[in-house]
């Protein structure tokens, strides 16, 4: 399952919970009625709704959603039982009926009786379970099929880590697949390869593979004893890639990664989490992506059509380029843009490395030979980013995050600190492109990105969202 698809379903469990609300609040309101005898149907259904009741259950709902959300509810429930996701819908349900009698207090709505609040909270948490247990099912499904799968590496071939893979193995609705194991040669090794277990690398080589291959999570199984300084080191390794951890003890004092306590199949773990975007805000980002992307879409429409046009008209070749980029865990998709240089571009650029005006890996000549005439005014002006767009909509990128980066530009990368940028969803805006873009050094550039993903809220991306226009309208740093 894409990322497209994962965040539409989280879409739809919103609305069904808030349908849920609306609905459960309707038949509350009928059923205690009709009990008290107080209003007959005819008469509820003939109540005229005024405006500013219309607000206040418009407000009630916007508030049950940021309860439920911090609830937890919209967060992924992969390792949680049936039972613990059940508790939390009921405690979210829970605290909207607390809520739900502030508000009748407060706005005295005497319709919220003893008998309303009953029904409500029994009707709503009974189909809030419903409809996780009902989530669950699915996704279960899903995953046994190959899809919303997370591939974590396991650092060990002692027997707790051949223990933990056949955990996983044994519940593969959880959607995990077991990369291979890491480890030396040791007095257990034959005893490991019988298992019929994967041996990827040795702990020297492990950097390498790393910067290879989709690794979502690692598992760290080493005997802590004889190995806590390596550990502590690959820890750190893991750290700056932006891999969640998975071990069971804080024994490493990280410096970025957020730690918290997951409950596997009765066993306590803790995993560190250093990607830096997440907490319940992070659950506007998808949705003012999407919005944001749809509505740009349609307003900027004269204007990608209009240099559909002046691309097919004043040169040869495709009026799009796409290019394999770096984007979310490593994981490579196509970037789309307007093409602004001559079809062979690509092809052309060894023979000019040297007029790189870049420090690091990436490669930028202001007055490059490869543009086209009207590719150099699409420079200029950031049009040629626009069908990024897609990408957004896609769910490939993001409105703001890191730049994405070239598969070539990304394999000359010779620090692994820098590599935790790709924890995150590229962007096509973020605090390198509204400071100064290509006239900022490398080592800079990464810096900034660092500081993004430290400091991420939904208000730092709309601030950079803000400045980007100007920025734009300025033209700096663009070439």
């Amino acid at each position: 399952m894409n990322e497209t698809r994962r965040q539409f379903i989280v879409s739809s469990l919103k609305t069904f919970d808030l349908t849920v609300l609306i609905l459960t609040f309707v038949v509350s309101m009928i059923l205690s009625a009709s009990q008290s005898g107080s209003m007959s149907l005819v008469e509820i259904f003939s109540v005229k709704v005024k405006l500013w009741n219309f607000v206040i259950f418009a407000a009630l709902l916007a508030i049950w959603h940021l309860i439920f959300a911090m609830f937890g509810l919209y967060e992924s429930k992969r390792l949680a039982t049936r039972w613990a996701e059940s508790v939390d819908a009921v405690k979210a349900a829970t605290a909207a009926c607390i809520f739900l009698i502030a508000a009748s207090r407060f706005f005295h709505l005497r319709i919220i009786t003893l008998t309303f609040l009953a029904i409500f909270w029994t009707c709503s948490s009974a189909l809030l379970v419903i409809g996780r247990l009902a989530g669950r099912y699915l996704l279960a499904r899903f995953r046994k099929n190959g899809r919303n799968l997370h591939f974590i590496l396991i650092l060990g071939t002692n027997a707790r880590a051949i223990e933990f893979a056949r955990k996983i193995e044994a519940k593969p609705e959880l959607g995990y697949r077991i990369v291979g194991f890491v480890d030396e040669q040791w007095a257990g090794t034959d005893v490991f390869l019988k298992t019929g277990y994967r041996l990827c690398c040795d702990f020297e080589s492990l950097p390498s593979f790393l910067r290879a291959n989709v690794i979502d999570e690692i598992g760290l199984f080493l005997p802590l004893r004889s190995f806590y300084e390596y550990a502590a080191r690959v820890a750190a390794l893991f750290e700056q890639h932006g891999i969640i951890m998975r071990f069971d003890a804080d024994l490493f004092n990280l410096k970025i990664a957020r730690q918290r306590t997951d409950v596997f199949d009765g066993d306590a773990q803790i995993t560190a989490h250093c990607g830096g975007l997440d907490g319940w805000s992070l659950r506007f980002k998808r949705p003012i992506d999407l919005l944001g992307s749809i509505v740009l879409l349609i307003l900027l429409a004269p204007v990608l059509l209009a240099t559909a046009i002046l691309i097919r008209f004043t040169s040869t070749g495709p009026i799009f380029f796409g290019q394999k980029r770096v984007g979310l865990s490593k994981r490579q998709f196509v970037m789309y843009k307007f093409r602004t240089m001559v079809p062979n571009a690509e092809e052309l650029q060894g023979d000019l490395l040297h007029l790189n005006e870049m420090t690091g890996p990436a490669f930028k000549i202001k007055k490059d030979p490869r543009v086209t005439q009207i590719g150099r005014f699409l420079r200029k002006t950031s049009i040629d980013e626009l069908p990024q767009l897609f990408n957004v909509l896609k769910g490939d990128m993001s409105l703001v995050g890191p730049r994405a980066m070239s598969v070539r530009d990304y394999e000359f990368f010779n620090q692994d600190w820098q590599r935790r940028r790709f924890s995150v969803r590229p962007g096509i805006t973020c605090l390198w492109q509204v400071n100064g873009r290509n006239s900022i050094p490398f080592d800079e550039w990464m810096e900034l990105d660092m500081e993004y993903i430290d400091k991420w809220s939904i208000w730092l991306d709309l601030k950079i969202l803000a400045r980007t226009i100007p920025a734009v309208l300025r033209g700096s740093g663009a070439t």
